[in-house]
């Protein structure tokens, strides 16, 4: 199965999106909008695990074996930094707990007894939460014929968003499964179906696509407009439909730099606050204004992820990649 090269690059993008949001918070700026690279992985996921299904059927089983030992020992091993972290005081706005330690280690959603939001003790593993979701049901959906799984997921995912609709629960678990950023993950699966039946868009609309996409995100950036799902997830939807359009009229090539990034995206998304947070601290002793803190803390950030790729995530995957079945360079990062 080949790469699609848009794919990674907007994995790449994406990451480094949020990389900068990051950054930003920390000294008191904004840029709210690199947020919105948390709906593009969304609905890269749903996309790139519709195409794999298709392309190399699995059992239930093995598909959910393949995913969690793609994304927990890193995210395990992050995890287990902070926790080493806030313990020596290196993080002293975090508290612990057992039980918010257990729920992040399984991807249970839980208040964090820091703030009380639904957050694992990494904070930026609360996507991995609806990633572990999404993969629940696609695993009921593999046990279904081929020609019925497009409807089961449609009526889950349809559920879960009408119960939260109705119900507004409360309960941090329900709270987050019913979630309308959880439809992201559907409308990626929708692309990838119109992809693999060749309906898709030529060079003139795909460019359309990509440019009414990022001519929207930035519009919600420079008028400062709040964005949710309802706005971020048909802007992510276009993107992704466009680029993959483009790749299939053969108009992107191959990039380095931006093939790696891309491999490398889910380690920066996992890593980079880490880095941020003590470039900031070296930032403020050293009198920096705001706006070399955060190129440093973006480059920082970056640096580390791709040092965790390179030192963490690779000689894990080379070490549990001999107890289950290989995936192909299409699912090269667990999106």
């Amino acid at each position: 199965m080949k790469t699609l090269y848009g794919i990674q690059y907007l994995r790449a993008f994406a990451a480094l999106a949020v990389v900068v949001f990051h950054a930003a918070e920390k000294v008191g700026e904004h840029f709210a909008i690199g947020a919105a690279g948390v709906d593009v992985f969304f609905v890269i996921s749903g996309f790139i695990m519709w195409v794999i299904s298709d392309r190399r059927p699995m059992s239930p089983q093995q598909f959910l074996f393949d995913r969690v030992r793609r994304i927990a020992p890193s995210y395990w091993l992050v995890t287990a930094v902070m926790i080493v972290g806030a313990v020596v005081g290196l993080f002293p706005n975090l508290k612990l707990t057992a039980s918010h330690i257990i729920a992040s280690l399984f991807f249970v959603p839980m208040r964090s007894a820091s703030n009380g939001e639904i957050w694992p003790v990494l904070v930026q593993g609360w996507t991995l939460n609806f990633e572990i979701f999404f993969y629940v049901l696609f695993a009921g959906a593999l046990f279904l014929p081929r020609n019925w799984r497009l409807g089961f997921l449609s009526l889950a995912f349809g559920g879960f968003f009408a119960f939260g609709l109705i119900f507004q629960p409360t309960s941090p678990a329900l709270h987050t499964y019913t979630r309308p950023i959880i439809l992201e993950f559907l409308g990626g699966v929708f692309l990838a179906e119109l992809w693999l039946r060749r309906w898709i868009a030529g060079t003139s609309l795909g460019l359309a696509c990509v440019g009414a996409s990022l001519s929207g995100f930035a519009a919600i950036f420079l008028i400062g407009a709040d964005f949710d799902e309802a706005i971020c997830g048909p802007l992510a939807m276009a993107l992704v439909y466009g680029m993959v359009s483009l790749e299939a009229d053969g108009s992107i090539g191959r990039v380095p730099l931006l093939t790696y990034l891309g491999d490398a995206s889910y380690s920066i998304y996992l890593w980079h606050t880490l880095a941020i947070s003590v470039i900031v601290k070296i930032a403020g002793f050293a009198g920096l204004s705001s706006a070399p803190t955060v190129v440093a803390s973006v480059i920082g950030g970056t640096i580390l992820g791709t040092a965790a790729y390179e030192f963490v995530e690779k000689p894990f995957r080379k070490m549990f990649s001999r107890t289950g079945p290989k995936q192909g360079a299409l699912a090269r990062r667990p999106s």
